[in-house]
């Protein structure tokens, strides 16, 4: 049990990460069965990302956001914003659910992928930038907190989406039951008790709420979800958490 738990962990990381932590037999099927790995995996890869924001009250603001913005993409890569220029693409192309699917396994970059990914980008510079401007604890408080929410998102995607197709949407939709969604959930709440609790609270439920806009979105015009979906769930989940633990500590 404690071996099938640990190769789920380095099965997130290597997934959900650009960590080498090393991939094993079995680490994959462990993790796609095991949605409590998408929180600590986002515990680990917001803790890492946020090493930038310990300079938020040494440094320049614009070059602790730049800071923070590249670090995220070093810890947690890029290949998710591949699912955001799929949605991008899918979002402006007309037609029905079917044609909208197609779209999405269409490896063309049209105009609506390009302009999704650096709307994505910017957004996320423009939160590194909120953060910046907030005191150290505060700021790295936000950051892991979003990172865990959109990874508690994506968990709920797992244990509780529709695949529209094989691939891997429907590797984690079928690995994961609605009952399988407590053990992520306990987990998230734990870090939230653990670090600073309003604030962390705001950030992790604003990035949870942040993944259910792509998820609707997918439910209401594809039929269902994909892995484009979790891609972009993760982008946009991360960026309406930062933003929103930046607003609660303003107006607090």
């Amino acid at each position: 049990m404690i071996s099938r738990s640990l190769g789920a962990v380095r099965g997130a990381l290597g997934f959900l990460t650009r960590l080498p932590v090393g991939y094993r037999e079995g680490d994959w099927d462990a993790f796609r069965t095991t949605p409590a790995a998408f929180p600590i995996a986002g515990f680990v890869a917001g803790t890492l990302a946020a090493v930038p924001l310990l300079a938020a009250e040494t440094l320049a603001a614009p070059t602790v956001a730049f800071g923070y913005l590249l670090s995220v993409y070093a810890v947690a890569g890029i290949h998710h914003l591949d699912g955001v220029a799929d949605l991008g693409d899918a979002l402006v192309v007309h037609g029905d659910s079917e044609r909208r699917r197609e779209v999405l396994k269409d490896t063309t970059t049209g105009v609506g992928a390009l302009l999704s990914v650096s709307i994505a980008v910017v957004a996320l510079g423009l939160g590194g930038l909120g953060l910046a401007d907030l005191p150290v604890r505060a700021a790295i408080v936000v950051a892991v907190s979003a990172e865990v929410g959109t990874k508690l998102g994506m968990a709920a995607l797992a244990c509780f989406g529709d695949a529209i197709a094989e691939g891997m949407g429907k590797q984690f939709t079928d690995g994961a039951t609605a009952g399988s969604f407590l053990a992520p959930a306990a987990i998230a709440l734990a870090v939230v008790a653990l670090v600073r609790p309003p604030l962390a609270a705001v950030a992790l439920c604003g990035a949870v709420a942040g993944v259910g806009l792509p998820w609707y979105w997918a439910n209401r015009y594809l039929g269902g979800i994909n892995g484009d979906i979790f891609g972009a769930a993760n982008e946009i989940g991360r960026i309406a958490g930062v933003h929103l633990g930046v607003i609660a500590w303003t107006l607090s």
